[in-house]
């Protein structure tokens, strides 16, 4: 391994860490919720993460792929308007405002703080023109772009996506239930395989966004309700 390929997993790292300064330990994404209403708890908790992977998860990670491969296959000029309409589709299948807006002030979060970090043109052309534009940054379609934009490759990027977004639910988890460390961690090594062959899927295939689907109500649900809530301790 060359020193280019030592900083491409060195900045990955630093990207997907959970400390990363966007306020992605603030949001449970509606997990709070469904643990006051007493529709989660640690028995369930496993099994409801790898339904979210399969879910959830696997949308995600189709718009950050096409993100991915947006910002790879720019060897002219970047589309940056074609970039903008992925993000105004994923909004439009996020239904509960809060988990649209927790996945938006992320992105925004996520692609300022790497635009001054790597003094990309393509990442700054994408920043300002959804300002200019109005149009929210979603965080999987900010990380799949910043992903492009540093060369790091297309499996490894959407592997660090889902892992920080499986890492970041299970550490809401610890605090909202009796779920202790050794248990977290050994849940989080059950579930790497799941999340791993779901990318080797994804990168393998090509797709259409326009076919995306995403089914999800519980967790919708527990999105809309979560303003209601007389104490919390999330944002989302």
């Amino acid at each position: 391994m060359n020193n280019t390929k030592h900083m491409k997993l060195l900045w990955l790292l630093q990207l997907s860490d959970s400390a990363l300064p966007i306020g992605a330990m603030n949001q449970s994404l509606g997990l709070e919720n469904l643990v006051v209403e007493e529709s989660l708890d640690t028995d369930q908790l496993e099994a409801f993460l790898n339904a979210y992977l399969c879910e959830v998860g696997g949308f995600e990670c189709l718009f950050c792929a096409t993100a991915y491969r947006l910002g790879a296959n720019s060897e002219t000029e970047f589309d940056v308007q074609q970039w903008l309409d992925l993000n105004v589709k994923f909004s439009a299948f996020k239904l509960a405002r809060e988990s649209r807006g927790a996945s938006a002030t992320l992105g925004r979060r996520f692609l300022g703080l790497v635009t001054k970090l790597s003094q990309s043109a393509m990442l700054s052309t994408a920043l300002e023109s959804a300002r200019q534009a109005e149009v929210e940054i979603h965080h999987s379609l900010a990380f799949g772009l910043a992903g492009a934009a540093l060369g790091i490759d297309e499996e490894a990027t959407l592997l660090a996506y889902l892992h920080q977004t499986l890492t970041n639910l299970v550490s809401a988890c610890q605090r909202l239930l009796p779920l202790g460390q050794n248990q977290a961690t050994r849940m989080l090594w059950e579930l790497k395989p799941p999340l791993a062959a779901l990318v080797t899927q994804a990168a393998a295939q090509s797709f259409d966004v326009n076919e995306a689907a995403c089914f999800a109500p519980l967790l919708e649900i527990g999105s809309m309700r979560h303003p209601s809530l007389a104490t919390r301790l999330f944002i989302s």
